[in-house]
């Protein structure tokens, strides 16, 4: 039986958490402003081309895209969760690396123990 040497790491553990705390809210996908047409049977701003000025978030889900609406006064707090959440991916990243280098480095202490003087 194996056991989990990755379930005792709580050094990385605390330096995680510490990261992760002032990252939410957090997502994942892109934020576009786009022009989009209206609904209104007369208006001149679609009738010209020049349409009316929208915010869209692109996500994916379960390998398909799909398109949300951004109203106009959360487009900050999206554009932040977006920052948050490519954050996060750099931790996830950087901490997958650290861990397997924490994990090699007490294997080989276990596995060559220092003669003592």
């Amino acid at each position: 039986m194996r056991e989990n040497r990755f379930a005792d790491n709580n050094k990385l553990k605390e330096k995680w958490s510490r990261q992760m705390r002032d990252l939410w809210p957090a997502i994942k996908g892109s934020l576009a402003q786009v022009r989009k047409p209206c609904i209104r049977k007369n208006c001149q701003a679609c009738a010209s081309g020049q349409k009316h000025l929208a915010w869209m978030l692109s996500v994916s889900e379960k390998g398909r895209r799909s398109t949300l609406y951004v109203r106009e006064v959360l487009v900050a707090q999206v554009k932040q969760a977006i920052k948050n959440g490519r954050k996060i991916e750099e931790l996830l990243q950087k901490s997958a690396v650290e861990l397997v280098k924490q994990h090699r480095r007490a294997a080989k202490n276990n596995r060559d123990p220092k003669p003592k003087s």
